[in-house]
């Protein structure tokens, strides 16, 4: 049998005040209108517009099912703290509802973790690996990689050729610190060791800060346990 690639899914460039402002649509602090506003000054033609309509509607207005209540957590976030950082809860959501856009943000931080920068060649020739080499790979690599710049994550160089992280932005308060773990969790698929989760590589632009176990301690979905060699692994009790 012909095995398929991995779908994409996450193939427009997303601007971050696009999708805040979708998050307050779904969280009613503002009106379809105003986003479709944005969408149309945006963009020149229907098609193009519907595209970026899909990307923002998987991320925040539509979710999948099994996402929802993810979703609705980080509404719930920002409604409570309305300066709950947009690129922080965007992040967290890309990541759980795009692959792709989870697995070009792994790699990128990977690939910066030492020096702080790599090439845009390096993330295009691994991305290539995984999902093909064919122009579609590329192209919403770059696309992926466009909106992790408009994000305020990452510089890139007047020749397009180097990525350079910027630095760590500390997430403030528990409550968002629990929902990007349990982000972080949901795209990884797997338990994670306390002492590795916040250089986890998929949120390479967020800092977790001090304190972490005691904070996942207070989760009721996050489960903290020690392993037979009486290390901390943290895991997802339930998928909500």
């Amino acid at each position: 049998m012909r095995s398929t690639a991995p779908q994409i899914g996450f193939d427009r460039f997303i601007r971050l005040d696009w999708a805040r402002k979708a998050m307050e649509v779904r969280a009613g602090l503002a009106e379809t209108d105003e986003l479709e506003a944005m969408l149309d000054e945006a963009h020149s033609g229907l098609a193009a517009k519907k595209k970026t309509k899909t990307v923002l509607n998987r991320l925040w207005l539509e979710p999948r099912k099994e996402v929802e209540p993810f979703a609705q957590g980080a509404v719930e976030l920002f409604q409570s703290v309305p300066s709950t950082s947009p690129a922080a809860l965007t992040w967290g959501m890309a990541i759980v509802t795009y692959p792709f856009f989870a697995k070009v943000a792994e790699i990128v931080g990977r690939l910066t973790s030492l020096q702080g920068d790599c090439t845009t060649a390096e993330v295009h020739r691994r991305m290539a690996e995984i999902y093909g080499e064919r122009e579609g790979t590329r192209r919403m690599t770059n696309m992926v990689i466009q909106s992790q710049i408009d994000w305020g994550t990452l510089d890139r160089s007047d020749n397009r050729k180097t990525l350079t992280r910027k630095k760590i932005v500390a997430l403030e308060g528990p409550d968002l610190v629990r929902w990007m773990t349990k982000a972080v969790l949901k795209s990884v698929g797997r338990p994670v060791g306390l002492g590795t989760l916040e250089a986890q590589p998929v949120i390479y632009p967020f800092g977790l800060g001090e304190n972490l176990g005691f904070v996942l301690s207070s989760a009721p979905d996050i489960d903290l346990r020690a392993d037979s060699t009486g290390n901390q692994i943290v895991s997802l009790i339930t998928e909500q």
